[in-house]
């Protein structure tokens, strides 16, 4: 038997936690919300996170029972899915959420051989599609500045499936400085970005260890990071077409640096 405890008030002060900051959901302590089965199941399946709490429906906890009992969860809510709805906001189709802690950043030296890198991307959205990307394209190490949403942001989370809690994160201070530490680790920085002397991606053949930088969604890479890059990528369109979305971009860049 799971150790439930009910929840009559939705303003129970053991729920404080699942109200602040509502939809961004990083929390100050190092911690998040997350919601939806399918982002909370995997992360209970396929993570060893800290787990604090769990808040869903009875129904939740009768489904998934054996695998909540397979994780040391000190606090199990229960309500209705009226009054989670009324933490977040608006009607919700989901029936659980929970609190976790978010693991550890790591250093520039231990991500992986391949490595992206948002540049002022401003999209909650677009931060966990591209997370979802990355983990289908087995490219598990990101970089990001303060400024930008972080993948645990509850809506990027959401967005990702849940992914972008398998993903090697860094949060840069200075992506100038970022990247020469890079350059000198031995990484090639490619930009992806459309100028005149831009190479097609259809003959590009990508460095074994490699970081990919993909700017802001509206202005693109700044001139003073692109002299910075090894080479300039683009992706060959229509030519009355300007760009893609930046996720659908990254993407498709992913795809043929990896294949290729």
């Amino acid at each position: 038997m799971l150790d439930i405890i009910k929840i009559d008030d939705i303003k129970d002060e053991r729920l404080k936690v699942y109200h602040a900051l509502r939809d961004k959901g990083i929390l100050n302590d190092g911690s998040f919300i997350a919601d939806s089965p399918k982002v909370v199941n995997l992360i209970l399946e396929q993570t060893d996170m800290e787990i604090q709490s769990i808040l869903a429906t009875p129904e939740y906890y009768k489904e998934h029972s054996t695998l909540i009992k397979s994780r040391n969860i000190t606090f199990l809510y229960e309500a209705s899915k009226k009054e989670i709805s009324k933490i977040v906001g608006h009607k919700i189709h989901h029936n659980c959420m929970m609190h976790a802690k978010r693991p550890k950043e790591y250093s520039l030296e231990e991500l992986d051989k391949n490595i992206l890198l948002l540049d002022n991307i401003t999209s909650s959205e677009n931060v966990g599609a591209i997370a979802r990307s990355m983990a289908a394209l087995d490219v598990h190490s990101i970089m990001l500045g303060k400024t930008s949403p972080h993948p645990f942001n509850r809506r990027a989370l959401r967005v990702s499936m849940g992914y972008a809690s398998m993903l090697k994160i860094h949060v840069y201070e200075d992506i100038k400085a970022s990247i020469q530490v890079l350059k000198n680790l031995g990484y090639t920085i490619y930009a992806a970005e459309v100028t005149e002397d831009s190479t097609p991606l259809a003959s590009l053949k990508a460095a074994e260890k490699w970081v990919l930088i993909m700017g802001h969604e509206g202005f693109g890479i700044a001139d003073d990071i692109l002299a910075l890059c090894d080479k300039i990528v683009t992706i060959e369109m229509q030519a009355d077409v300007k760009s893609f979305n930046v996720a659908i971009a990254a993407s498709i860049m992913m795809y043929n640096f990896k294949k290729r």
